[in-house]
């Protein structure tokens, strides 16, 4: 299960997160089976991966008064971490802060299920260096190969048009713009212009944000390039999405402990959209409503 949280992780995109402390990158995988989380402030890396047993340890001490299948609380996050992940127009149906020390990171989702207060913490540590060089150093040296390939390319194909145009005039041709005249391509020239006159602009990383923007298709390219060479191809995390059943009736539902009032449900639904950020469900847990003459929690 981990090497499949690790696989997955790794090729998920980075997002821009904007919080009201600072912004953050973040990239997360969320399986049947647990969550992985990558969180960096472009100074310092966090992580954490936990299974179903912390899940379920973190659930109780945060929402006592609800009570669901691991499954349940890991389909409701992926709910409220798509949004703010994608930096989609819909908004979250949840508040964000972050909690930072030089040690941790804890970052802090606060929203309603089922008309009860939800909260949840993810306990990050910093990343270890192995980490770092998976998810940034690699696949950022690997991205500036490619683009550096690319632009021999284009450079190449650049000197073949003046090529062509050239023959063009030396038949006689002539422009009836003049104004789309382009002079002969000199690579030298271009590189040292754009180091002069480009380079500060191009190269200002800032908060992140243009990096998630721009290069994520990339990224992805890069990433999974990595797992095909090092990794076994059958490791790659299961999304929730390729599962093939879901928890059903009695495991599905939500409600309060004996002492607590029913809970009345709600099924936890979703977008269905393919998954950008994090993994989906193909199936969400439905939450329907207990006998009230025999509340049960599914972890009694």
């Amino acid at each position: 299960m981990m090497e499949e949280l690790e696989q997955g992780l790794l090729t998920q995109p980075w997002a821009w997160l904007q919080l009201a402390e600072n912004s953050l990158l973040v990239k997360a995988c969320i399986t049947r089976q647990g969550y992985a989380l990558l969180v960096s402030d472009l100074h310092q890396v966090w992580h954490e991966q936990v299974d179903t047993t912390v899940v379920i340890q973190r659930a109780k001490e945060l929402n006592k008064r609800l009570t669901a299948p691991p499954a349940a609380f890991l389909c409701h996050l992926e709910d409220l971490l798509r949004p703010l992940l994608k930096d989609t127009s819909c908004p979250s149906a949840a508040a964000f802060s972050c909690d930072q020390t030089t040690e941790a990171l804890i970052l802090q989702v606060r929203s309603e299920l089922s008309g009860l207060p939800f909260c949840w913490n993810f306990h990050c540590n910093p990343a270890s260096p192995f980490l770092v060089s998976q998810h940034l150093i690699r696949p950022l040296m690997g991205m500036s190969l490619a683009l550096q390939s690319q632009v021999r390319e284009l450079a190449m194909l650049l000197r073949m048009k003046d090529v062509e145009i050239q023959e063009y005039q030396e038949s006689g041709a002539v422009l009836s713009r003049g104004r789309l005249k382009t002079e002969p391509f000199e690579e030298n020239s271009f590189l040292e212009h754009f180091m002069v006159e480009k380079l500060s602009e191009a190269c200002s990383v800032g908060d992140g944000r243009s990096f998630v923007l721009s290069l994520q298709s990339l990224y992805l390219a890069v990433t999974k390039q990595e797992v095909q060479r090092g990794q076994k191809p059958q490791g790659t995390a299961d999304p929730l999405t390729s599962s093939s059943a879901t928890t059903q009736s009695a495991d599905n539902q939500l409600v309060d402990q004996p002492e607590q009032p029913v809970v009345s449900a709600a099924t936890l639904s979703g977008s269905e959209k393919e998954p950008a950020v994090i993994s989906t469900f193909s199936q969400r847990p439905q939450l329907s409503k207990a006998k009230r003459k025999k509340p049960r929690g599914l972890f009694n």
